[in-house]
């Protein structure tokens, strides 16, 4: 079988993997950065008492393979009365991942930001809430999205972690056809090819934020 006409073949098998990879991609980004937010706050705030969960998780989640991570959420949880789907824990398990990477990017960018954006901010009237969210946060946010970036790009070949649950992504796909086809090498280098043309895509969404962003700041 000639390799245009293998490629061709199994096309369909592979988009429709590339569907699932951009659902769990998107949908954790998602959830990474809502979660990732909240442990960043957590680690800055004056109020110790927060401070050493949300430590303990990160340093949990950072220290410790996403592969077994995937396995604890649905393997483990069933045997104590906890049970997902294997796109709900999928999901799941690269939100919880990737919120711990990116809490680090803001918290650091938050701590980046001069301690005189605070003292003018208070000396206005601004409540600490108020200069977190309004003042601090958007200078924050600029700082830190190449390096959120960097962790979100690398959620899209983080997804091909969960084909070990029976999810049919992108890796999974390829499997299956060459389950069928015995031509491993070709449809490896098209799997590995259409990776790097979706961190591609996902690397020029960054740039434009980036430069919508510096425009923001100048103005």
């Amino acid at each position: 079988m000639e390799i245009f006409e293998l490629l061709q073949q199994a096309m369909p098998t592979l988009m429709k993997g590339v569907g699932y990879t951009l659902l769990f991609a998107l949908s954790s980004m998602l959830g990474g950065l809502v979660l990732g937010f909240i442990l960043a706050v957590a680690r800055i705030v004056p109020w110790r008492a927060v401070h050493w969960p949300a430590a303990i998780y990160v340093s949990l989640m950072r220290g410790t393979p996403l592969l077994v991570q995937i396995f604890v959420v649905y393997y483990g949880l069933p045997s104590v009365g906890i049970e997902f789907s294997p796109l709900a824990a999928g999901v799941l398990t690269l939100s919880l991942n990737a919120g711990a990477y990116l809490s680090e990017s803001l918290r650091g960018a938050i701590l980046g930001v001069g301690k005189g954006q605070w003292s003018a901010a208070y000396s206005i009237g601004l409540t600490y809430p108020q200069t977190l969210l309004h003042v601090v946060v958007p200078q924050a946010v600029r700082i830190a999205v190449p390096s959120m970036s960097n962790t979100l790009i690398s959620l899209i070949k983080d997804t091909s972690l969960v084909s070990v649950i029976t999810v049919t992504e992108l890796m999974l796909a390829t499997k299956e056809v060459i389950a069928v086809t015995f031509r491993p090498l070709p449809l490896y280098v098209a799997a590995a090819v259409i990776y790097w043309m979706l961190s591609l895509c996902f690397e020029a969404v960054q740039h434009r934020l980036e430069q919508k962003l510096e425009r923001a700041h100048r103005s």
